[in-house]
């Protein structure tokens, strides 16, 4: 069980009242009290090492579960059955859970909704369990909410509770229970060294996109995407070159462009981030007065805009101004400007994905230049509260 969750045990005789479900929801039968040795009862205990975190949306993290035979019976057909309860926000193909009692192949654990929150399942393999001895067994608990480039952008949770139970036999008794609790992180992105201005129709401004992984998760298929409006033009940083990159565009919102501005299918390590340099041109057209350019770390993008589990940083204001009848207007630094960029993009642990695991459709405004999206309820910015990273409806705004 893992040292930042207090891990609850109790005695066969404490399930009794009916406390474990099998995988197809019927209640195992209640224990009986300890049996003398040699009745053939096997006396059986179980001790899960949880992770202590796993990232929402990111890849599974190893941890281990202990089955021990503490009486003096043998059995051949030793079982591991979980729970995971999420709360409610998670949808059906939320979570994943691997095992593998022997070798290198890592094998499924079915998993079935038990209720409005939990969700069941055991290992589809027995085992034997002499007297006196233990197995452990190596697990891998995730929490990808969704597959390979189709996302889940609605539901989330910031922990996992997760119950261990051990029986024996085709139907035998819940011997032993063991409750851990998991923390649910994520991604965060932000902007860094923002001019204050710009001029339409000058030249650009530079600044650099970041996207820090702070859990234990590592992540495939992350995108970072700028949003900003239909009167830039976006650039980044590549091999010492200003490369021009194309808008994602959709008609239910004409005047908001999303840039991806790491590259798609980027692999992030756990504790790594990626960083990118960006230039960002307004053009001579463009409204003059406050606009806003806002970074949303994506994973599983689908094709559309803001399609996938997404987690947003705060916006950059920017006021565009116009040029001076005299000549061009050089850009101002922004107060809080960091250090001046690297001459090509910072990249610690990332690399382009084999890979990658995908999205549904996240809701884009109707109207004003860009659709990040705030949700009402439960939308959680990144930074600003319990879950550094949420999959939900995300409805905003850009001027």
């Amino acid at each position: 069980m893992n040292t930042t969750a207090r891990s609850l045990r109790s005695s066969a005789a404490v399930l009794a009242a009916g406390l474990l479900l099998s995988v197809t929801g019927a209640v195992l039968a209640p224990v009986a009290l300890a049996a003398p040795a040699g009745t053939g009862t096997p006396e059986l205990a179980v001790s899960t090492a949880a992770p202590a975190e796993i990232g929402l949306g990111g890849l599974p993290v190893g941890f281990t579960t202990t089955a021990s035979n503490t009486g003096a019976d043998d059995t051949s057909s030793a079982r591991l059955i979980y729970r995971i309860d999420g709360g409610g926000g998670l949808p059906d193909n939320a979570l994943s859970l691997e095992y593998r009692l022997d070798g290198t192949e890592w094998k499924k654990v079915p998993l079935s909704a038990i209720d409005g929150t939990v969700y069941g399942g055991e290992l589809p393999e027995q085992f034997p369990l002499a007297a006196g001895k233990s197995r452990t067994v190596q697990l891998r608990l995730g929490l990808p909410m969704g597959t390979p480039h189709h996302g889940d952008s609605n539901g989330g949770t910031d922990h996992l509770k997760l119950t261990t139970m051990i029986s024996y036999g085709a139907a035998g008794a819940a011997n032993d229970t063991d409750v851990d609790n998991v923390s649910v992180g994520g991604l965060n992105t932000h902007l860094s060294g923002v001019p204050a201005t710009a001029t339409a129709g000058g030249p650009g401004i530079t600044f650099k996109a970041t996207v820090d992984n702070p859990t234990a998760s590592a992540y495939e298929n992350v995108t970072d995407v700028l949003l900003t409006n239909r009167y830039t033009t976006v650039q980044v940083l590549r091999a010492g070159k200003w490369v021009t990159l194309k808008p994602v565009t959709e008609s239910a919102n004409p005047d908001g462009y999303e840039f991806d501005v790491i590259g798609a299918d980027v692999s992030l390590d756990a504790h790594a981030s990626t960083t990118a340099q960006v230039r960002v041109t307004y053009r001579k057209d463009a409204p003059l007065g406050k606009t806003t350019l806002g970074p949303c770390a994506v994973v599983n993008k689908g094709p559309d805009m803001l399609r996938g589990v997404m987690s947003c940083g705060p916006d950059a204001n920017v006021t565009v101004k116009a040029a001076r009848a005299s000549g061009t207007t050089t850009p101002s630094p922004s107060a809080t400007a960091t250090s001046s960029a690297s001459p090509a993009p910072a990249n610690t642990g990332a690399t382009p994905a084999p890979s990658g695991m995908t999205a549904q459709l996240a809701e884009t405004g109707s109207s004003g230049l860009s659709a990040t999206a705030v949700g009402a309820a439960g939308l959680v910015a990144t930074g600003a509260g319990a879950l550094g990273f949420t999959a939900v409806r995300r409805r905003r705004s850009r001027a």
